[in-house]
């Protein structure tokens, strides 16, 4: 369960920005969306969803960027390249993207995550200098700074020493390694640890907690799923729960749940289905099509249904995936090609504790005001993302507060207001001169 996370010259977002999935104090707003779950003993509250508005190149799709490159450092192990460039964002792979264009050489880059996972609240963080774009410097790119807490305690602050913290609480949670020698990890962690490797990774996974790597990578791994660019996804669905289908020259499978969905839009074919292959990243969704004589043909999707079909097909999965996991989900532009009615069902399935039982989370950005809705968002869950001199900034609706000239109350038409300005994270946009000033070219 994501709880918060912070970022720092990364791309757009130069000063610091701080992306909140905790409930802000005093607002009430359909409380029974609210998830609730315990850490050390304490019940912890987070929401269930998040919409994230702003005009075009604000910045948007820079916050969920951000979330998936931490990640992808986290589960490298390192500040270093990828081998392999075979990612739609480039910054996972190639750091050199991440500085603000305007950021000095020595400005380092900060990431910062809260979780819940395990019944512990983990609070990890890195900071980090990386070469500007094109320069061939990479031996400036080193770690200034790693630290982790969990439920409050400093497990360990990486700066120009490593300092170690509440062994105390290690060993009472049964966190330490086997024959952990504390004297001997001292003397190994401080002399051989290298400037671009992660702490957690290496030297702490070795001398002190397995358990603490495991959890964390784990829950980057399997609990934390971000869908950079919606439109270019493909997902396809697990092969438990499949109903098998034979074909003359195939052997087939369907998940009943998906047909379900793809008939509730309209499907041109009698069902969908997928092959039944080792290599998932090729499995694609083909319609079965019954002829004159009851014998059924099959033909890629892509072939004969509509693009907002085949968008469902990549989408549903994936939101299967993410309720049965409890997972938090981010999605850029989830909306692209999907009718808002499809969007609306799937907010108010994470917002339903009697279906969102694991404590999913949903985060979204998005250009269609329809979803701006005290019926269907908290004020606190509506977010606002906006470009000011070449940097972006983030705010929510609930920080405009309820008193004044400014404030937002409940009662409020959200749309409304967001269309005369009153929110910012809106632009007016006019192309007549441009046009004009073409046409009138074009005349001479």
């Amino acid at each position: 369960m994501l709880l918060e996370f912070k970022m720092k010259n990364f791309k757009s977002f130069r000063n610091l920005v701080e992306f909140k999935m905790t409930p802000a104090q005093k607002i009430k707003d359909l409380e029974y969306s609210l998830l609730k779950e315990k850490a050390n003993n304490k019940e912890e509250k987070a929401l269930s969803s998040s919409v994230i508005y702003g005009p075009n190149s604000s910045g948007k799709t820079n916050l969920i960027g951000g979330l998936q490159v931490f990640k992808a450092i986290v589960l490298r192990g390192n500040i270093k390249d990828a081998d392999d460039l075979t990612s739609i964002n480039i910054a996972t792979e190639k750091l050199d993207f991440i500085p603000h264009i305007d950021s000095k050489e020595n400005e380092p880059t900060y990431f910062y995550i809260k979780f819940l996972t395990n019944n512990m609240i983990i609070e990890y963080s890195i900071t980090f200098l990386t070469e500007k774009l094109l320069s061939k410097e990479k031996d400036k790119r080193k770690i200034l700074e790693e630290k982790l807490k969990i439920d409050g305690n400093n497990i360990y602050i990486r700066n120009e020493k490593i300092q170690i913290e509440n062994l105390e609480y290690l060993k009472e949670k049964e966190l330490l390694i086997e024959n952990f020698h504390e004297e001997v990890a001292k003397d190994i962690i401080n002399s051989n640890i290298e400037p671009q490797e992660l702490l957690l990774n290496v030297m702490f996974k070795t001398l002190y907690s397995k358990k603490i790597y495991e959890i964390i990578t784990n829950w980057f791994q399997d609990k934390l799923r971000i869908i950079y660019h919606a439109d270019k996804i493909h997902y396809a669905p697990n092969l438990e729960s499949r109903i098998d289908i034979k074909n003359s020259n195939k052997k087939l499978f369907s998940n009943p749940q998906i047909n379900e969905a793809v008939k509730e839009i309209g499907l041109t074919s009698e069902k969908i289905a997928y092959p039944i292959t080792d290599k998932k990243d090729l499995i694609f969704p083909v319609s079965v099509i019954k002829t004159i004589d009851e014998k059924g043909i099959v033909v890629p999707a892509e072939f004969f249904e509509s693009f907002g079909t085949l968008r469902l097909l990549d989408i549903f999965p994936l939101m299967m995936a993410t309720m049965k996991r409890g997972a938090t989900l981010l999605v850029d532009e989830l909306d692209a090609s999907l009718h808002p009615m499809i969007i609306m069902s799937f907010i108010k399935i994470f917002h339903n504790d009697e279906i969102n039982k694991n404590g999913a989370q949903l985060i979204f950005n998005t250009h269609n005001p329809i979803f701006l809705n005290k019926n269907l968002f908290r004020r606190d869950e509506i977010k606002f993302v906006e470009k000011e001199e070449k940097e972006s900034i983030l705010y929510s609706l609930s920080d405009f507060g309820t008193s004044g000239k400014n404030g937002v109350r409940n009662g409020e038409n959200y749309l409304k207001n967001y269309f005369i300005n009153k929110y910012g994270a809106i632009t007016d946009v006019d192309f007549s001169d441009i046009f004009e000033e073409y046409m009138n070219q074009e005349r001479k």
